[in-house]
């Protein structure tokens, strides 16, 4: 093989090398950094391991809300009308959280299958005006 010939393939060699691992290591970092969204129904039937961070979303089940006293702890039901997962939360709600509200909260199950919520955003729908405006 030529001289000049054998150069360029190394270099086409090393540069396919070079890029499939950058690939590897940003595919890598995502997967690791990617928080899945789920409904109670699909979160049951998912194979989620007891610490693994994932959002789940669903309505707050009308009569389910209940508030620890002294404390900002919070326990609901939250459902998707066809399975009900009882979630935890210790922190302040959002404004617009209230039962028959849609909401998504970030957490993770524990070992009694509860799901403990690190995070909760209330979603609102298309007809929202804050309450400055009313």
């Amino acid at each position: 093989m030529h001289p000049k010939r054998k150069r360029k393939l190394i270099t086409i060699i090393l540069a396919l090398c070079g890029i499939s691992i950058s690939i590897t290591c940003v595919l890598m970092a995502l997967g690791k950094n990617i928080d899945l969204y789920y409904t109670p129904q699909q979160a049951l039937t998912a194979k989620l391991t007891q610490n693994q961070l994932f959002r789940l979303g669903g309505m707050v089940r009308k009569g389910s809300v209940s508030h620890t006293p002294q404390s900002l702890a919070v326990t609901f039901v939250l459902t998707d009308f066809m399975a009900n997962i009882k979630v935890t939360y210790n922190g302040v709600l959002p404004s617009l959280f209230r039962e028959g509200q849609g909401i998504i909260a970030r957490g993770h199950f524990d070992k009694h299958g509860v799901f403990m919520a690190e995070e909760v955003l209330a979603k609102h729908d298309e007809n929202y005006k804050p309450p400055e405006i009313h």
